[in-house]
């Protein structure tokens, strides 16, 4: 493998060529127009425009990323995470093209992209599942009579997609019709499919899901648990591995759990098989994401391994060397995704343009970064700008030090989810590791936070004005001549 074209923008692209190029693998860019400036067009070996702003002009288009591998000689294609990374189509036709697809083979993503399609596959392998129905439903008439079968509250689900798009919690009868209505026009909109399923809703449910790597030598490691409750809108914020709550045991049969959903899809590359946990630490499975995820820093700070580059050398046929009882967990770490959304306005995107960026630094702090100061942020894609991950012994020491670093990453422009980030930091439910998915829904208050972070800015510029008089009358003394 000599040259690898990264099929992603922002962050994760760097991310990508970054060890690519570490491997001694050079490294091809392809962005839109919207793109032309940005940091992972500059960072690449080389960069091709391929199309209009819009994702389904460009980043979308698979035809034109394999046109561009063969005009450049491209041996392997790395989608990252979003866009194409799930396209089972675009895996196949890279396939086709002798394009080494980092990432599991074109069967296995089809297989575990329909939730359906999943539980079916595992259901040989005696894995845990929350009870629901067995089959797509768009009639809302059917899809009544189940969800009194199962009993309320239920949880309506996209059978087609994931992101927490077409997803709706029903806790009562009467509600059921227009929740359901609104999945379905979701899910159409979303992912061009209605169909939904439904399944008992997990009352204060944790979101802790397992990360695998697996070759094509048999061999299925799972390299531990990263606990992601942390949520809005059913999307993570904030993600720690490993998770405040597993035992040994429960984590040695989750992992396990997990391997067997690998090997029912005969799995290649880098995934994650998310569960549920009831308040009894009973877990669910819920789903495979067949890719590298957001969250994998969190993992490889704890684990040692860099897990772009098992991606790459598993894709090339090289078989994993190390074994599961050699796998150790080493200190604690948390991640804070950085939204361009105002975390004071229920989390809207608050694009714009970037007057300053200045990033956080120092040992135990990493910042995957996808932006730079003056650019602008462009209202086509993910508002994500980087990922903020600390490391440390403990996880109380990670957590002081993300506190830190959030202090210390400067965004004037646009707002951020960085409050927010240490709003969870310093809250003691999360502290205490006493919290599940609906910590926001329970705990976050806007106005609350809004009013604190007034205080603060009221107090820090009486400390600024108090240094600035005294540093004056300094400055006035009289100079006294010898």
């Amino acid at each position: 493998m000599k040259k690898l074209l990264v099929a992603n923008r922002g962050e994760i692209a760097i991310r990508v060529m970054k060890t690519a190029q570490k491997m001694g693998i050079k490294t091809v860019a392809v962005y839109s127009t919207a793109d032309r400036n940005a940091l992972h067009v500059k960072y690449a070996d080389e960069a091709v425009c391929i199309g209009g702003a819009a994702s389904s002009e460009s980043y979308l288009r698979g035809d034109k990323i394999i046109e561009v591998c063969k005009e450049l000689g491209v041996d392997a294609v790395h989608p990252g995470y979003g866009f194409l990374s799930e396209n089972s189509a675009f895996a196949e036709e890279c396939e086709r093209n002798n394009i080494i697809f980092i990432g599991p083979k074109s069967k296995a993503i089809e297989m575990m992209g329909s939730k359906l399609a999943a539980k079916e596959a595992v259901k040989l392998y005696d894995i845990p599942m929350v009870p629901g129905i067995d089959h797509a439903i768009t009639d809302i008439d059917e899809a009544k009579r189940s969800a009194l079968e199962v009993g309320f509250p239920i949880l309506i689900k996209a059978s087609a997609g994931g992101g927490g798009k077409g997803m709706r919690v029903v806790e009562r009868e009467e509600d059921f019709e227009s929740q359901m209505d609104r999945a379905i026009s979701e899910a159409i909109a979303a992912f061009g499919d209605g169909s939904v399923f439904i399944e008992k809703y997990v009352t204060k449910p944790r979101h802790i899901e397992i990360q695998i790597m697996a070759d094509s030598h048999g061999n299925v490691l799972y390299l531990f648990e990263r606990e992601c409750s942390i949520q809005r809108r059913h999307q993570k914020v904030v993600e720690e591995a490993p998770s405040s709550i597993l035992t040994p045991e429960k984590r040695k049969e989750m992992g396990e759990a997990a391997v067997k959903v690998a090997r029912a899809c005969d799995y290649l590359g880098a995934g994650t098989v998310e569960f549920l946990m009831d308040d009894k630490y009973n877990f669910y499975f819920l789903e495979m994401n067949t890719r590298l995820q957001v969250e994998h820093p969190v993992t490889e700070m704890i684990s040692g391994f860099d897990l772009v580059e098992l991606q790459i050398r598993v894709a090339r046929g090289e078989e994993l060397t190390m074994k599961q009882e050699d796998l150790v967990i080493q200190g604690h770490a948390m991640e804070l995704r950085v939204y361009a959304e105002d975390s004071m306005n229920d989390f809207l995107p608050n694009v714009g343009f970037l007057s300053k960026y200045r990033l956080p630094e120092g040992e135990g702090i990493r910042v995957d970064n996808g932006i730079e100061e003056g650019m602008d942020v462009p209202i086509y894609y993910d508002p994500m700008l980087s990922k903020l991950v600390t490391y440390g012994k403990t996880r109380e020491e990670s957590i002081a030090l993300m506190i830190k670093a959030i202090d210390n990453y400067h965004i004037e422009g646009v707002a951020t989810t960085l409050p927010f980030g240490k709003f969870v930091m310093e809250h003691e439910a999360f502290r205490s590791g006493d919290f599940d998915t609906g910590f926001v829904k329970a705990y976050y208050d806007a106005e609350k936070l809004k009013s604190k972070l007034k205080i603060e800015a009221e107090i820090a510029a009486l400390i600024a004005l108090k240094q600035y008089l005294a540093d004056k009358k300094v400055l006035r003394l009289p100079i006294i001549s010898e």
